[in-house]
């Protein structure tokens, strides 16, 4: 149990690794052509034999490397669509898993800071930081306003999720903050109504349209694994991972890729 909760990132990666890998080639296999894939790989193998063993007369490497071009293209227009059904769920799936992989929480004692970015630098004067119990500011605000930013620094004091506010005059803006030491759901930036950012960076609801204040960041550590000797973002440990479990269940399943 103490070995699970102390390498759960890494069992989880894992673990994950081990479905998207099966999921991957299995919905390869069910929305791509496989006679058609094995005919125009067999076909690349065979013009790359050609260059090789008529390699002294130049008209047949020529015509080779001519057929290698088209075999290649046929192969990458066969793939192209099994490849999207497979990667563009992949891709927010991946999404959805940084939010508990990509950061770690926040530690009792360990100072962080909070950034936030204002419309305009009329408003940098105006915001102030507002702090939960358990949590503490302990140096005051550093303004840039190059980049019309408001830089605080804050310290934890006990763990649980929890909400700052940022006030600009008569409004308040709050952001999530998570202190503890598990696997846990992070959002580090809260944002205006990009949601195409939002997507991608951000966990949490827009901040209000029109609103004075862009977006209120929490500079969580970024997590690595350590794996093989190495410390790994998740995300290069999973691709690895996935795609070796997935070419082992394709010659399993014997599937062509």
């Amino acid at each position: 149990m103490a070995f699970l909760e102390s390498h759960a990132p890494l069992v989880l990666v894992f673990l994950l690794s081990i479905i998207i890998g099966l999921l991957m080639v299995v919905v390869f296999r069910y929305t791509s052509n496989q006679k058609a894939i094995r005919i125009a790989k067999d076909h690349l193998k065979a013009h790359l034999l050609a260059v090789r063993l008529f390699q002294d007369q130049i008209q047949v490497v020529l015509i080779s490397y001519w057929r290698i071009v088209r075999s290649t293209g046929s192969y990458l227009r066969l793939a192209l669509m099994p490849l999207l059904y497979v990667s563009i769920p992949l891709i927010f799936l991946m999404v959805q898993v940084d939010r508990y992989l990509g950061f770690t929480p926040l530690e009792i004692g360990r100072p962080f800071l909070v950034t936030t970015q204002v419309a305009d630098t009329s408003v940098l004067d105006q915001a102030t930081l507002r702090v939960p119990p358990g949590l503490s500011q302990t140096a005051v605000a550093v303004h840039v306003p190059a980049h019309n930013e408001i830089i605080w620094r804050v310290v934890a004091e006990t763990v649980g999720r929890r909400d700052l506010n940022v006030d600009a005059g008569s409004q308040a803006f709050s952001k999530s903050v998570e202190v503890s030491g598990g696997l846990d759901r992070i959002s580090p930036v809260r944002l205006a109504d990009t949601w195409w950012e939002r997507i991608f960076v951000s966990g949490e609801t827009a901040l209000p349209a029109n609103s004075p204040i862009q977006s209120i960041a929490v500079n969580y550590p970024e997590r690595t694994i350590a794996f093989a000797g190495l410390e790994w973002n998740w995300i290069w440990l999973f691709l690895v991972m996935s795609l070796i479990f997935g070419f082992l269940f394709k010659s399993i399943l014997r599937i062509e890729i």
